[in-house]
């Protein structure tokens, strides 16, 4: 119940909801100020303009929303303008259908927000080539077009300027609530009655999402002049809360060892089940902290993480007494002396109290006025955000078969052109140029997207259609219609980015209570909504099976090079730091976020490939134990790394150095092994991944019967068990690697 209260919450209190409450206001209300004066058709025509410049207002630096809205207002400026005139020549028209579904679905080379601002300019050009203008009134028609942008992006502008911190509470508070559902999935590791392997789709899932929130809160605290270049209490304080979340996801990360091994342990004991259950309650704490964030209020705790630890240490304490007088014999790997049995234990329960210790710095930073200066190594922010290139040589460069975004466009142009000529023959009823926007609207780059967001349009349309018609049927008063069609409004725009199927059940009975007020049959209205959806749908899904498909298995290759490459420089500052080195704190995090990204990245192109037909699954079964494989071999660099770090008698280790000569050796191995059956993925094996010959050895295994010096402590048997465990796992990266490339 209490997950349900915060789900709400969370709704209410966050970006979605407030981006539906502005975009409704935005369109709603020069409608319905002109209609007060008389003259509706020009309201819809500012409206329309207002609904165009929403699409491209995207969360991000206010600089950047700004520059996109005011491209967007001329892109449907100059489109509008155009559409008028082309309208009344059908050649004319679908010489314009072709040119410019193919211009501004190339603008997708330059990130989500110039996507957006060519998705509107395609809007304006469908809702437009069908709107009855008489040549001397196109101007005007245009400049209303443009006056509705403009309004839209003034008013986006004002509620920053009223509220400029709060997209980054928005965004911060989402970041911390997926990193709890991180930690709660890491707690299905250590509950008996789950399945290792769901548990690693699951989180291997999750860390997609994770890393999409962190970059989400980098681009506007590091690309806003507010938030880092005049630096306020407030941005500090939110600053020093971000660092501290990547910081604890490191924590939340290291809760990894031999999980297969540590059941086969302690499963009877039935310490690993107390152990889930710590984890859970640590990720319901962090869970209602990031709602504390979004919301702007103050943390209030719900469980006591003091006396469940306190209580997990009593367990693990009584189970270790249990173990005395005896020896006990595990993993094959002979008999380990009875302190050393619990030893990954109490490193679990250590973990657990560092998350909690985060989890209170944050606290604290939320409470005080973080007067405190942020340290120079995080203001290095430029090196960890990626900067897009505005240049006519981008462009140019993906004017190849080779660029995704390029088959992209011509499909687009193609199948548009087809769907115009389409409705021109069959002209079967008045809104045909519902299949036009069926088709941009679903039409993406890889078929899984296309496939998904066909199946969610289609669903949508359904029960929107079913739930419209009801409302028609049931209700006449038009004031009461007009509530409903504010409710249906604010649920679409809420929605349209977080859960496309409710957002398009919500669109389409407020299109239809629109057309209503117009005098339009609510019953041929929702049919001839959902005809025209199933066509556009039917030529979408055709389309991006047959003309130019993008497969996701041709770029896997690249993502498996990138991971590899990354958990290499990661490893390798494992190695300097082992070896007496410094290592500066930002290249550290450096290495470590490009290991996130990549691995996120492979893993999302891998959930892609499981939405396309089987015959182009190649290898899926091997494919998904690497990328398992190197969010396993992450992780335990991580655990390493951590641990290096807080006890500096780990560090001149000759084992420890040996451990990771081989392990780099392998993955090197494999990278070379990757670049050379792919030409496409040269570039990325061509970058030095850093000074790996200096730690060039010999390609072997750690064997497990190497047994450890006399005298060693159970720190280093741990250390040394993680070694050898790190370098079965490069070793079996290498052979899935072999595998998929065979």
């Amino acid at each position: 119940m209490g997950n349900q209260v915060r789900e709400i919450q969370y709704f209410f209190s966050g970006q979605h909801f407030s981006d539906g409450l502005r975009v409704t206001l935005g369109i709603l209300l020069p409608a319905l100020v002109f209609t007060w004066f008389g003259h509706l058709e020009l309201g819809v025509l500012l409206s329309f303009g207002a609904l165009s410049v929403s699409i491209s207002d995207f969360p991000g630096p206010p600089v950047h929303k700004r520059n996109g809205m005011l491209i967007c207002c001329l892109s449907i400026f100059v489109v509008a303008l155009i559409t008028g005139y082309a309208r009344m020549h059908p050649l004319i028209m679908g010489a314009e259908v072709l040119l410019f579904c193919f211009f501004f679905s190339m603008l997708a080379v330059y990130g989500n927000r110039a996507a957006a601002i060519g998705t509107a300019a395609l809007l304006v050009m469908v809702l437009l080539m069908d709107e009855p203008q008489q040549p001397s009134e196109v101007p005007l028609y245009s400049g209303l077009v443009l006056a509705g942008g403009v309004w839209y992006m003034l008013l986006s502008l004002l509620v920053y300027q009223i509220r400029p911190y709060k997209p980054v509470q928005y965004a911060l508070g989402e970041c911390v609530r997926e990193v709890a559902r991180f930690l709660n999935l890491k707690a299905g590791f250590y509950s008996s009655g789950e399945r290792l392997e769901e548990s690693y789709q699951k989180v291997v899932a999750q860390q997609i999402v994770v890393n999409e929130k962190q970059e989400a809160v980098r681009e506007l605290l590091f690309k806003s002049r507010l938030l880092v270049k005049e630096s306020t209490n407030t941005s500090r304080r939110l600053l020093l809360i971000f660092v501290e979340v990547v910081d604890l996801f490191e924590q939340v990360m290291l809760i990894h060892y031999d999980y297969a091994s540590l059941r086969e342990r302690f499963e009877h004991s039935g310490i690993l089940d107390k152990i889930a259950g710590a984890i859970r309650a640590v990720a319901t704490e962090l869970d209602v902290l990031g709602l504390a964030i979004q919301s702007n209020t103050r943390y209030k705790n719900q469980l006591d993480l003091n006396a469940q630890l306190e209580e997990l240490k009593q367990s693990i304490d009584g189970l270790n007494a249990a173990y005395a007088g005896s020896s006990t014999t595990y993993g094959g790997e002979g008999v380990i002396r009875k302190e050393e049995s619990t030893l990954v234990l109490k490193k679990v329960l250590i973990n657990l109290k560092n998350i909690t210790e985060r989890f209170r710095g944050i606290v604290s930073f939320m409470n005080s006025d973080a007067r405190q200066p942020v340290n120079s190594d995080h203001l290095q922010y430029t090196r960890f955000v990626s900067h897009q290139r505005f240049d006519r040589k981008t462009f140019f460069d993906n004017l190849s078969l080779n660029s995704s975004i390029f088959k992209h466009s011509g499909r687009v142009a193609l199948v548009c052109l087809f769907g115009f000529v389409l409705t021109k023959v069959l002209s079967y009823g008045e809104h045909s140029y519902w299949v036009l926007l069926t088709i941009i609207v679903i039409l993406k780059p890889a078929f899984s997207i296309t496939k998904e967001r066909n199946y969610q349009r289609l669903v949508g349309t359904v029960i929107g259609g079913t739930i419209g018609f009801c409302i028609l049927l049931i209700i006449t008063d038009p004031l009461v219609l007009f509530l409903m069609l504010v409710v249906l409004m604010i649920g679409t725009f809420s929605f349209i980015r977080i859960n496309y199927v409710v957002s398009v059940s919500f669109m389409t009975p407020f299109i239809l209570i629109i057309f209503s007020f117009l005098g339009a049959d609510g019953f041929s209205l929702v049919q001839e909504r959902i005809i025209d959806t199933l066509l556009g749908s039917a030529i979408a899904f055709t389309a991006s099976y047959l003309i130019f498909p993008n497969w996701e298995s041709a770029q896997l290759k690249k993502h498996m090079l990138e991971v590899i490459a990354a958990n290499e420089k990661y490893l390798m500052k494992l190695a300097d730091r082992l070896r007496g080195m410094p290592v500066d704190t930002a290249d550290y995090k450096l290495a470590r976020k490009d290991v996130y990204v990549s691995s996120a990245n492979l893993s999302a192109a891998f959930q892609r490939m499981l939405s396309e037909p089987r015959s182009k699954q190649k290898n899926s079964g091997e494919l998904h134990r690497f990328v398992v494989l190197n969010h396993i071999l992450s992780s335990n660099i991580a655990t390493v790394a951590i641990a290096v770090s807080s006890n500096e008698q780990l560090q001149y280790s000759p084992d420890s150095l040996r451990a990771i000569r081989r392990a780099l050796a392998v993955l090197e191995s494999t990278r070379k092994k990757l670049s050379e059956s792919s030409a496409a993925a040269l570039a990325v094996a061509a970058e030095p991944t850093s000074s790996t010959a200096e730690l060039a050895a010999d390609d072997q295994p750690v064997r497990q019967e190497e047994k450890a010096a006399p005298g060693l402590s159970s720190e280093d048997m741990l250390l040394k068990e993680q070694f050898g465990f790190i370098n079965r796992i490069v070793l079996d990266i290498r052979k899935s690697a072999e595998a998929v490339v065979a």
